[in-house]
């Protein structure tokens, strides 16, 4: 009879607990920005793939500031790399204070301080991943990063439907005033954060000579370098599809549609934007559900059983898409969000699974993924511009099928090992 493990270990919640509001706090800042992208190319009269720098800027600076922020982690702790990604986070959000003065050069302002934004956000990131994983047994590892990362999907929600409502519902709104009260917020939470002493754990190796060859062992693990490579893919998805869904909401006229409806049932006519938010909203509403519900199943199931059935379910539901056989085709779009959602913290805990002292190394790697975000939305918006929205579909369809073949791979390789 197999042993039955809790998800966190005694003693170990209430770092469990603060750890993982950060979770909730960056899928709120990343949501934003899916609202942010048809929001400028309005207000600015920008094209989808100028539009697309607004993600390619903040994931760029996930690649860039990863590595740094991993080993200000291994010096400091954990509690000095969150406070890092909070100030740097707060800071750019309060410096939106000053756009009024940058005229013409203002979108490019927004750039450079989401930019440093992103760059506080990759701190929060490789600080929080890999210490959720250490806060229980390595059995439950996949299923508690899947418990913490179901308030990623939680803040996304909140960010996709308050930003939808502020952005397409509000006249004359001022992106500038809501970045300030979220800055105030956040340097609020800062200096909270830092009265808080959180366990540090101290990961040993008995194997010293890979542990200081850090990086380039790395590299001579195939699987570790197939899953950064799938991780990779799993953004350019995934950050493709969210910031660029309320342009495929509306340019299908599946928006209008629904608010046409809304308008003959209850009087109330609502901008079509904005009702594609609600649609985003919905999707990230059940891609939380599917992380609760992931976390869960992955107790009794294993991880890599559950990575392979949802990578079925992704290229499924992106080839509907493609199709675009109408409402099959909008169902099928909202579905996506399901799927991928134990994707990312599955993929995660899969790849750094059994490296001891190379795991926080591994972490900071790990986390220059967001990257393909930047990649992946560029890509897409190219498409979309060159064609249609349904067209670039096209780009997360890859990205997923190269999943598809990871979870394959991962899933031999554990079948032979239980053999």
């Amino acid at each position: 009879m197999s042993r039955k493990y809790s998800l966190v270990e005694r003693g170990y919640w209430l770092p469990f607990v603060l750890i993982t509001f950060f979770f909730f706090l960056w899928g709120f800042a990343r949501a934003i920005l899916d609202v942010l992208n048809p929001f400028f190319q309005e207000t600015f009269q920008i094209n989808k793939t100028q539009a697309s720098l607004i993600q390619f800027v903040t994931f760029f600076a996930y690649f860039l500031m990863a590595i740094p922020a991993g080993v200000l982690i291994r010096k400091r702790g954990t509690r000095h790399g969150v406070i890092t990604g909070l100030i740097l986070f707060g800071g750019a959000a309060l410096s939106f204070l000053l756009s009024r003065f940058f005229g013409g050069y203002i979108f490019w302002f927004y750039l450079l301080l989401l930019f440093i934004i992103g760059c506080g956000l990759a701190f929060l990131e490789v600080a929080a991943n890999p210490y959720v994983l250490l806060l229980g047994q390595p059995e439950t590892a996949a299923s508690r990063i899947n418990r913490a990362q179901s308030f990623n999907g939680m803040g996304s929600i909140f960010g996709a439907i308050l930003g939808g409502a502020y952005c397409f519902s509000v006249e004359q709104p001022n992106i500038s005033a809501a970045y300030i009260i979220i800055g105030i917020v956040v340097l609020l939470i800062s200096f909270l954060f830092s009265r808080v002493k959180l366990p540090e754990f101290v990961i040993e190796n008995k194997d010293k000579p890979e542990a200081s060859a850090g990086s380039s062992s790395l590299m001579r693990r195939p699987l570790f370098l197939f899953g950064l490579f799938s991780l990779f893919c799993y953004e350019v998805a995934e950050i493709a599809i969210n910031s660029f869904y309320i342009n495929y909401a509306t340019e299908n006229n599946m928006a209008q549609w629904i608010s046409l409806f809304i308008k003959d049932v209850s009087n109330l006519m609502l901008n079509p934007h904005f009702v594609a938010s609600i649609v985003l909203s919905i999707g990230l509403f059940l891609f939380m559900c599917g992380r609760f519900a992931g976390s869960w199943i992955m107790r009794f199931i294993r991880a890599e059983k559950v990575l392979l059935s949802c990578a079925i379910g992704t290229a499924t539901m992106t080839i509907l898409v493609i199709m675009d056989i109408r409402i099959l085709s909008f169902v099928a779009s909202v579905l996506i969000f399901v799927f991928e959602s134990i994707m990312f913290p599955t993929i995660f805990a899969l790849s750094i699974k059994g490296l001891g002292g190379l795991t926080q190394k591994a972490s900071a790697v790990l986390m220059m993924t967001p990257v393909g975000g930047a990649v992946g939305t560029v890509l897409m918006g190219i498409a979309a511009d060159h064609r249609d929205m349904t067209f670039s579909y096209f780009i997360p369809l890859i990205a997923f099928i190269v999943i598809l073949v990871y979870a394959l791979t991962i899933r031999s390789k554990s079948a032979g090992y239980s053999q």
